[in-house]
């Protein structure tokens, strides 16, 4: 027995060994992407072994080195498992503006010498010294607060400590071509979130929003002379619909705050600490945006079917050999960039003989600041019903290309197809046939004949003309009638859209709250709070008939009071609003504080149902 574990032992211990061998040691270096002049900053060389000597550093002239080397040791042992990290920082100080490579430091470990990657750091100018008379903007002077004797600064936010641009990728452009809406935030303050957000309705243009990362990424950009932390918000890839000066309203940003407040106290600054934050508001708007949507050249070819972009187009054929009765598929294939919501399908043209079914269509698309990239597959299916020899015509597509600002048509290959007379086909040809009807009989033209007892009737009984014939047609009558009344209704009621958003208010956001759960039980925390962003808001929008481009808080505040709904249901209302937008802006922690969220939507929906009689 000792003897079996003993081996036991030394073969955990050997396959240890060699699970240790297999792991592979990597050396890596990271640093960020981009500094300013006179900032610090952190490089990090990591490798994942402790046992590690000659560690070697290029030269790092560029910058000037404050700290460093600094060895930190890792180790962990986790289900027995044995991991050890070891790590060596410096503290650099970026020095002169420009980009600047730092090559690849080397060690030895494991019995092999490792290379590190090569990090590039981008150096941004120094913030511009502001004038004697502008090192304070105007209404951010110091003030007491005679209650607390503290010193605020910066109760207001300047308007080159934060703002949103929006801009676009091209002012002039033709109609239905894409190009790229971007709202994009500067900051040098610690911003919150977004209270309240209005963005255009985008009159004339046919909108689609860019999926963006719910962790939006910050990264530090030297702008008008200033180093700010920026970050894209929004973005919109728009299609013009119509010719002509085309205007992109101004977006509005209702901005929450995080400032701090110094202590003037010398007491109080001893026991609370030198200061604490105030909560400040700002209300940021973007400029008006200016569209020249040129309208497409003249000389449209035939068939023209409103592709705008880059395209290109091929085709398929299940077989070229095929017996009557037997199914023959052409699969169409339209890839490229463009307008493809808005582009009809291509169209293959069968010959008379042929019965042919609706295509099926199916789009693989992705969004790009240049419109949607992909492609769209198109399955003709059609049914030969006669024997001989076909030409299908190649398939032919026209659109107008952006890039040379000309008409181009494509062409797929054509197709010579043979059909051979089926086994159980009972004549060698239908050419007479025009109809589907006719031809779905082919085949069954001579009945079958029935055979055994038959019950017959009298002659002089017949129902024709008798009580029960027009006590039939009496019935249905009424009935019709009836069902006409009914439909009028109906056709009245739903011809009052105000009316029908209203009934359906409750049934819509109920089915969207649904959705939010789903997403809740699958954490996924940003589309969860988008949602029930949306619930709340298109439930208000529906049951107070108050349309998406007027829906604000302060509008659906004060719909609210007007239909005598109770004030802490109000602030409960926009209050989960306010959680949703901030959580969606600056997530955090997607525990409780979801479950909470989300049974505070359904509890307001519910009882906002019982209190809006309307």
């Amino acid at each position: 027995m000792e003897r079996k574990t003993l081996y036991l032992c030394m073969v955990m211990m050997l396959l240890s060994v060699i699970a240790r061998a297999d792991d592979k040691v990597t050396f890596t270096a990271s640093a960020p992407e981009t500094v300013a002049v006179g900032y610090q900053f952190r490089l990090t060389y990591t490798v994942n072994t402790g046992s590690v000597r000659d560690f070697q550093i290029p030269s790092i002239a560029d910058f000037d080195v404050l700290m460093g080397p600094s060895r930190s040791h890792n180790m962990q042992i986790v289900n027995g498992n044995h991991s050890e990290t070891l790590t060596y920082t410096y503290i650099l100080r970026a020095r002169t503006e420009g980009t600047f490579t730092i090559a690849g430091a080397t060690i030895t470990a494991g019995g092999q010498t490792l290379t590190s990657n090569a990090v590039q750091i981008k150096v941004l100018p120094a913030d511009e010294e502001p004038a004697a008379n502008q090192s304070q903007p105007s209404g951010q002077q110091q003030g007491r607060d005679r209650n607390t004797n503290r010193v605020q600064q910066g109760n207001t936010i300047g308007t080159d400590e934060l703002f949103i641009t929006a801009t676009a990728s091209k002012t002039n452009v033709y109609e239905q071509e894409a190009f790229l809406l971007t709202y994009k935030i500067y900051t040098v303050v610690d911003l919150r979130g977004f209270d309240n957000v209005k963005l255009p309705d985008f009159r004339g243009f046919h909108s689609q929003e860019v999926e963006l990362p719910d962790d939006r990424r910050w990264s530090l950009e030297h702008y008008r002379g200033r180093n700010y932390q920026t970050t894209i918000y929004r973005q919109f890839v728009l299609f013009p619909q119509q010719t002509g000066k085309l205007t992109i309203d101004p977006a509005r940003f209702d901005a929450s705050v995080l400032k701090t407040v110094q202590i003037d106290d010398p007491f109080e600054a001893f026991f609370n600490g030198m200061g604490s934050y105030v909560e400040v508001k700002k209300t940021l708007t973007t400029l008006s945006i200016t569209i020249d949507a040129r309208p497409l050249p003249d000389g449209k070819p035939a068939g023209f079917g409103g592709g705008v972009g880059d395209f290109s187009i091929s085709s398929t054929i299940s077989s070229e050999s095929v017996k009557t009765n037997d199914a023959v598929t052409v699969r169409v294939v339209l890839s490229g960039t463009g307008n493809f919501k808005l582009v009809s399908s291509p169209e293959v043209k069968f010959p008379d003989d042929f019965e042919v079914y609706d295509p099926k269509t199916e789009d693989k698309l992705r969004l790009t600041s240049a419109g949607l990239s992909g492609n769209r597959v198109i399955e003709y299916l059609a049914i030969p019903r006669s024997a001989g020899d076909y030409k299908i015509p190649p398939v032919q597509f026209s659109y107008f290309d952006v890039k040379s600002q000309t008409y181009k048509t494509l062409s797929t290959e054509g197709y010579t197809l043979h059909v051979e007379k089926g086994a159980g086909d009972a004549t060698g040809t239908i050419a007479s046939f025009t109809s589907k009807e006719d031809l779905r009989i082919l085949g069954e033209d001579i009945r079958f004949i029935r055979t055994g007892n038959v019950s017959l009737t009298p002659r002089g009984r017949m129902f024709f003309g008798s009580a029960a014939y027009w006590a039939v047609y009496a019935v249905a009558l009424v009935a019709f009638v009836a069902l006409l009344v009914l439909r009028r209704r109906q056709i009245a009621a739903n011809a009052n859209v105000a009316h029908v958003r209203t009934r359906k208010a409750n049934k819509v956001a109920v089915k969207r709250m649904k959705t939010a759960g789903r997403l809740l039980s699958e954490g996924r925390q940003g589309e969860f709070y988008d949602e029930v962003s949306k619930a709340l808001l298109g439930y208000v929008g529906d049951k107070l008939s108050i349309p998406m481009s007027r829906l604000s808080k302060d509008n659906i505040e004060e719909e609210l009071i007007r239909h005598h709904v109770n004030s802490d249901l109000i602030r409960g209302f926009l209050g989960v609003l306010n959680d949703c937008e901030f959580a969606r802006f600056a997530p955090g922690d997607p525990g409780q504080a979801m479950d909470k969220l989300y049974a505070d939507a359904l509890s307001i929906i519910g009882k906002m149902e019982n209190t809006i009689k309307k």
